[in-house]
């Protein structure tokens, strides 16, 4: 599969209603071998910026946990823990270069001061909006999605 069909299934699933993390990595889960519902569930609580908190991406989170899966070796080495963490900073760096920030906040423009000087508190909320026209035209996670899935295949075929 290249980028683009692997792009495409990862906005599909998003479309479907999982969430932004999820979608990155139900992406891959043929790739690597994974069961979809255990990848859908692994990644579960990576979306709205981990667990709707809006702090790191959720499509960053899905990156990095695929990246997991790439450093062979077995755990706990410090080597391999080296090796995944210059991975995940890559991805990162890459991620951040492509859309401004790592924040879901942020990418959302939650954190936009007001008139005043102050920034508004950024509510918290369990309950995800519904999936409308609306929301996707309010929201730039389809393009988040399809940044974090575009960067990681070009990871892949890159190492």
């Amino acid at each position: 599969m290249n980028t683009e069909e692997r792009v495409q299934k990862a906005v599909a699933y998003f479309k479907q209603g999982y969430n932004c993390s999820q979608s990155v990595v139900l992406a891959f889960a043929d790739y690597y071998g994974l069961d979809e519902s255990f990848a859908a569930h692994i990644s579960a609580s990576f979306g709205g910026g981990i667990g709707r908190m809006r702090e790191t991406c959720g499509t960053a989170c899905g990156m990095f946990m695929l990246a997991g899966l790439e450093v062979k070796g077995d755990y706990p080495d410090q080597e391999l823990k080296k090796r995944n963490y210059e991975v995940v900073q890559r991805l990162a760096a890459d991620f951040k270069a492509e859309t401004g920030s790592l924040l879901c906040k942020e990418l959302l423009g939650l954190n936009k001061k007001r008139a005043d000087g102050t920034i508004p508190e950024i509510k918290i909320v369990a309950t995800p909006e519904a999936r409308t026209d609306e929301y996707y035209k309010k929201r730039p996670c389809i393009r988040m999605v399809e940044t974090a899935v575009r960067i990681y295949c070009d990871y892949l075929m890159h190492n």
